[in-house]
């Protein structure tokens, strides 16, 4: 039996696992708020979960992949597909939609949940912050924000995320929502982690 369904992001960042426990380990609290380009995750929103990891890989190849959208189902098990709804490069005010299973529980059945996502500001090697409702049969998110920030540190590269979620229907019960947008964005990291470094293991 697979694993996958039950390792899901939803982030709008990519949604799943909705578990009934809140994840144990959250990041440390950083001086100030992060921000990229002077916008952050929303400061209202009920749901929100914050983690950090280092990654020993260059900067270039963890920005490679954290941008390259349609290739984010070959190293994140989590998405089942994802596309460009634009042109050209990635930058503020692309768009892309992708999708994700969200498992049932004892209030909301089990879904795909499609994810369109705006991005609001880009800093080349530095951050991206996007936003976004993701949408399934009877399971809504009306509001998915989505901060990524980026700093060289020794060996390699510091990765802090955090994300915010608003809507009724998620904000009806708190811990199991944390619990789902924590989950998913502690296998997102380990992901970005395991490929990147895997990268430069298997690099001639």
């Amino acid at each position: 039996m697979s694993t996958r369904p039950r390792t899901l992001a939803v982030s709008l960042a990519v949604v799943g696992v909705l578990a009934s426990t809140v994840p144990v380990a959250q990041a440390a609290h950083h001086d100030g708020a992060p921000r990229c380009g002077g916008r952050g995750v929303d400061a209202g929103a009920p749901i929100r979960y914050r983690s950090d990891v280092v990654i020993k890989a260059p900067l270039s190849t963890v920005w490679k992949l954290q941008t390259d959208v349609e290739r984010w189902p070959s190293w994140q098990p989590p998405v089942i597909s994802a596309e460009r709804l634009d042109p050209g490069r990635l930058e503020k005010g692309s768009r892309f939609r992708w999708t994700t299973p969200a498992p049932a529980t004892p209030t909301t059945p089990a879904t795909t949940l499609a994810i369109t996502s705006t991005v609001r500001e880009l800093r080349h090697h530095d951050c991206i912050l996007w936003s976004g409702p993701a949408i399934g049969e009877g399971l809504r998110i009306d509001e998915g924000v989505h901060l990524w920030t980026f700093r060289k540190v020794r060996g390699g590269v510091h990765v802090h995320t955090e994300e915010t979620w608003s809507g009724a229907q998620v904000e009806a019960d708190v811990p199991t929502a944390t619990a789902a947008l924590g989950a998913g964005l502690e296998a997102w990291l380990r992901d970005l982690k395991s490929t990147a470094e895997a990268r430069l293991t298997n690099r001639p």
